[in-house]
């Protein structure tokens, strides 16, 4: 890296990129193209992406205590929000894919030469800020109906979310709560990450523009938020092992949404990077 910038891009200055209009149909023909990348290079797939079931287990043997057992859910559905951070990898190998290039599995750790890793870090530092965020104010309603008190056991958190009125105001206020966070993360990052890979716009301009590429695209977006959380509800069963696979394709589908979603600029000044 020559400088160091985050806002605004290499030119310092904040570049506007254009914003297209899709159909649902160009999600299905995402989505096809991420399974397509994930069926040709599914050993990147599973180095990159094996931590997360080992990851759900984890969090499940720790929360298998009463003291954070109110907690395993907004920890496992946390994984949405970080979700387009830890994709990064698999942008990468979508777009050397793309570009004809060497796929091996080594190149998806090519994001640490990106001229735009700063603006990449300072997204995801704000990724982590709100998955923060939603477990503090997971952990404060939880507290607020329930009280500080630690249930005495499994069975008696299983009683006590199911069987009483608070419980089901938890299931159902904390959905529509952590809706809010996903609909966030959904707005601000849903093409961020990709776009910085391909373009060294600044953190500003990625975050505006995965705002703008929503805000042109409401439905179709929000059928791409309940495709992404449908997936990880299904890879969630069993033991989380099914993630190694949703993940992945996701992840490799967001790289061909952002090509869909986003104009490319004139030749010959889109020089892609190497």
């Amino acid at each position: 890296m020559a400088t160091f910038h985050v806002i605004a891009g290499a030119t310092e200055t904040l570049e506007h990129t254009g914003v297209r209009k899709i159909g649902v149909s160009d999600l299905f023909d995402a989505l096809r193209r991420g399974i397509d990348d994930f069926l040709v290079k599914p050993s990147h797939i599973v180095f990159l992406f094996m931590i997360y079931p080992i990851m759900g287990v984890v969090l499940a043997a720790w929360t298998s205590g009463a003291n954070a057992l109110p907690m395993l859910f907004p920890l496992v559905s946390g994984f949405a929000l970080i979700g387009p951070f830890a994709a990064l990898g698999l942008y990468e190998i979508s777009r050397r894919r793309e570009l004809g290039m060497d796929t091996s599995w080594r190149h998806a750790f090519d994001i640490r030469h990106s001229p735009a890793l700063p603006s990449i870090a300072a997204v995801g530092i704000m990724l982590f800020v709100i998955f923060v965020g939603w477990l503090l104010t997971a952990q404060a309603f939880y507290e607020y109906l329930f009280g500080s008190q630690p249930p005495a056991s499994i069975s008696g958190f299983l009683d006590q979310i199911f069987a009483t009125g608070h419980g089901w105001t938890l299931i159902i206020v904390g959905h529509a709560i952590g809706l809010v966070f996903a609909l966030v993360v959904l707005c601000t990052t849903v093409i961020a990450f990709p776009l910085l890979l391909d373009r060294d716009v600044g953190a500003y301009e990625a975050i505006h523009t995965s705002v703008r590429a929503v805000l042109a695209n409401p439905f179709v977006m929000l059928v791409w938020g309940l495709m992404v959380a449908v997936g990880l509800m299904l890879g969630s069963i069993p033991l989380f092992a099914g993630l190694a696979v949703v993940l992945p394709v996701f992840g490799h589908a967001t790289w061909h949404l952002y090509r869909k979603l986003i104009e490319p600029l004139p030749s010959p000044s889109h020089q892609p990077r190497r």
